[in-house]
């Protein structure tokens, strides 16, 4: 059984074609840069790759080239899209209507474009991807959406609500959702079998750090905190959001500048960040290649996230009552050891030691990159969503 996963993220659209049958990757891939500049690459389990640059403006035009470099292109692995038995599609935002893994009807892609304002980068790209998807895959092919949200749908109560009123909560739905949950779910499991144990016994930092990054404390192998809240902007800074602000900075600004909501939304979202605060762009290694020629605001912005994860692993183990391990996962976190360094320097107090050396030569592999005698470990844990999702959704077209 051939089973599509697409995983559309913020300005990504990382496609795997897997084989159920061993879980054994056919082709996989990923068109980067969407809305930026775009580049497609592809890549098959014989060798064969593709590699172009190419105008992606919305994740639409984005899905048409995987289509294209699935079933045309030199590096094609099937004929065509009538190969596929299923396809399993990550969404960000399921909120409380959606808190496990459904079938994609009309209905529900619907619904998940409907909740496009709890999640102003994805939801929409997401129920555009699942349309078009919908168009080239043979008529009642079953299609899977996995939910980011679910995982964090174990937090307590005291821990996703906000000090507003409580009919904001009953009325409008208003509450820490939390996002990244199928990485989160996946990496931190990936971690206890790393170190030989059952997700149950361990008390785990984890942080997914890429375009958009969030920090979840996963204690027992369940989610009880984490950094994103209503929407995806909140936590920590990112590469076009601005993470946590103070409200009253929000309205001062909006009122300054005269923006309407929608406009301060789009600021927040797309404006701020790493783009809004160096003043060059979105993207980590420009960012770090900057700072490296003393570029004061690039390295502010590095400083500013490496302190911000800093704060995080140090209050969700006190919430844990405890912390066993710390892991980096995401774009930035499997490549950039300069933000893993900047995050685990002078945490000796919390266990915290950081091998250096180490460190600097690892990147996207499983490892551990502490010294042996640190009480905490801390791990780089290369993230496969996709993998995940594939398991869903066989498991929920299985039954």
């Amino acid at each position: 059984m051939l089973i599509l996963v697409v995983n559309a993220g913020s300005s990504s659209l990382k496609y795997q074609l897997i084989d159920m049958e061993n879980e054994h990757v056919i082709a996989k891939g990923n068109c980067d840069r969407i809305g930026i500049d775009g580049h497609l690459s592809h890549k098959t389990d014989d060798g064969r790759t593709l590699n172009e640059d190419c105008s992606f403006p919305t994740h639409t035009e984005a899905f048409q080239k995987l289509v294209y470099a699935l079933t045309e292109s030199e590096a094609s692995v099937i004929k065509s899209m009538d190969e596929i038995s299923a396809v399993g599609h990550r969404i960000v935002q399921g909120a409380e209507v959606f808190p496990e893994t459904v079938l994609a009807t009309d209905e529900v892609i619907d619904k998940i474009d409907e909740l496009a304002p709890l999640a102003p980068v994805h939801n929409h790209a997401h129920a555009l991807a699942l349309r078009a998807c919908k168009k080239v895959v043979k008529e009642g092919t079953p299609m899977a959406v996995v939910f980011d949200t679910a995982f964090h749908q174990t937090m307590p109560e005291k821990a996703f609500m906000f000090g507003m009123p409580y009919d904001c909560y009953e009325e409008l739905h208003v509450r820490k959702y939390g996002f990244h949950g199928t990485s989160h779910r996946f990496v931190s499991k990936e971690l206890a079998n790393a170190l030989g144990k059952d997700p149950s016994e361990l008390k785990i930092v984890s942080c997914h750090l890429g375009n958009g990054s969030s920090i979840t404390a996963v204690d027992g192998g369940k989610s009880v905190d984490t950094s994103m809240g209503f929407t995806p902007l909140d936590g920590v800074v990112m590469g076009t959001r601005s993470g946590a602000v103070d409200p009253s900075a929000v309205c001062y600004v909006a009122k300054r500048k005269g923006f309407t909501p929608d406009e301060m939304s789009d600021y927040l979202n797309k404006k701020s960040g790493f783009l809004g605060v160096s003043g060059i762009g979105s993207d980590n290694r420009e960012i770090c290649a900057a700072a490296e020629k003393g570029n004061k605001r690039a390295q502010l912005v590095t400083d500013m996230l490496c302190y911000e994860i800093k704060k995080y692993i140090g209050s969700y183990a006190a919430a844990m009552n405890g912390l066993d391990a710390v892991l980096f996962t995401g774009g930035i976190g499997e490549n950039s050891s300069e933000v893993r360094q900047g995050v685990c320097e002078d945490m000796e107090y919390f266990g915290i030691k950081i091998d250096a050396e180490v460190n600097k030569s690892t990147r996207g592999e499983l490892k551990r990159i502490s010294t042996p005698d640190s009480k905490v470990e801390v791990w780089v844990v290369p993230t496969n969503e996709e993998l995940l999702i594939a398991r869903d959704t066989l498991a929920l077209i299985s039954k």
